[in-house]
């Protein structure tokens, strides 16, 4: 049943492959379209410049070539004419009619200067590739749909997106100044990465923040997440925002006053970790539903303790409470037998209300140093 269960919430959180290798296909093809329109953007001008110069130029020749001298050139040589005026490859001798004479002398400078304004556009462009680097991954981010956004790309972010990235969910990533080597591990993970600011409007709209299921401020500063948290829910009132604070106070009105569906304050999730540690046991961050904490706790079984020589079932009832992995010298039971008999020195995995946690804990350790005394 366990496994069976766990199968069911694996697809549930992985989407098929068909499904996902042809969802990754079109977002490829969205990103290559953005990516183009944001090339034409850089370029545009120079191009817009050629085509008018050699088209229309190309015409106005032509038709005041044949008004000279009777010969008509057809429409499609007209531009080619331009061109080679432009390089000073002229087709035939110097006309002595002053109007074209105009395009003789005029159309080499014109044509250097569309050539140095577009190899200034390339240069930048090829010179600063970060900046390329910048704009395809701003595209990808546009082709995304039902993502997850992570603002803030630290110790913390990082370690979120990759756990994001490996239940399949699609994330986009900003932060406006990355630390070294931290671009190419969100390559490898195939996160799209926005450097700029994510209070900006301008920047959540290319990370596609209407269209976003989460948004996460992972930053360790609590003011900083909460101008953009307040940015993020003006922008879109219904996305879910889960936000990293310091302050446990701060925590509380955000959730209260931003509508915010999960606040994590770094103390609150530490503070468990660090009690645990210091007694030997390890102790996950609580989990509420409907109002309720509940825990996980890993601990080893004392002499004495309230646990030893009691069967696992009985354990179960009378303490309300599950345990969920039974550790007997170098065997591992999941879901164990309730008639399997616990012992000292047995591992536990037990799951439970946050406070029938504290007292399994606290009567675990408090019989051992009953007999002690």
């Amino acid at each position: 049943m366990a496994l069976e269960h766990t199968r069911e919430r694996t697809r549930l959180v992985a989407p098929p492959q068909r499904k996902w290798r042809w969802t990754a296909a079109v977002r490829q093809l969205r990103a290559a379209w953005h990516d183009t329109a944001a090339l034409w953007r850089e370029f545009r001008t120079p191009v817009l410049l050629f085509l008018f110069v050699t088209v229309f130029g190309g015409f106005v020749y032509g038709e005041l070539y044949w008004h000279a001298y009777g010969e008509y050139y057809e429409l499609d040589v007209r531009p080619y004419l331009m061109l080679q005026l432009m390089i000073m490859e002229p087709p035939s001798d110097v006309p002595p009619e002053w109007y074209l004479i105009i395009f003789w002398y005029l159309m080499p400078p014109i044509g250097v200067f569309i050539l140095g304004l577009g190899a200034a556009d390339f240069l930048r462009l090829f010179l600063n590739r970060s900046e390329r680097r910048d704009a395809w991954g701003e595209a990808v981010a546009l082709s995304y749909r039902n993502h997850v956004i992570v603002f803030g790309a630290g110790h913390v972010g990082l370690r979120v997106i990759r756990e994001l990235v490996a239940m399949h969910y699609d994330v986009v990533v900003i932060d406006d100044s990355p630390d070294p080597g931290v671009a190419e591990e969100l390559n490898r993970l195939g996160a799209p990465l926005i450097i700029a600011d994510g209070r900006l409007p301008a920047t959540l709209e290319k990370a596609q923040l209407r269209y976003a299921r989460a948004f996460l401020a992972c930053t360790g500063n609590d003011h900083i997440n909460l101008e953009v948290v307040m940015r993020a829910r003006d922008l879109n009132p219904n996305v879910r925002i889960v936000v990293r604070v310091w302050d446990t106070q701060f925590a509380n009105q955000l959730e209260r006053f931003m509508n915010v569906q999960s606040v994590l304050s770094s103390s609150d999730l530490a503070a468990p970790a660090f009690a645990g540690a210091a007694v030997g046991i390890d102790i996950t961050q609580t989990l509420k539903v409907n109002g309720v904490e509940y825990s996980m706790v890993r601990l080893k079984v004392e002499p004495g303790s309230f646990m030893d020589g009691e069967k696992v079932g009985i354990l179960q009832t009378e303490n309300e409470m599950d345990i969920v992995l039974y550790g007997h010298n170098d065997s591992v039971e999941v879901q164990p037998n309730r008639e399997t008999l616990v012992e000292a020195g047995d591992t536990l995995v037990i799951f439970a209300r946050h406070d029938r946690i504290l007292s399994v804990i606290a009567r675990n350790r408090s019989r051992q140093d009953g007999k002690k005394g």
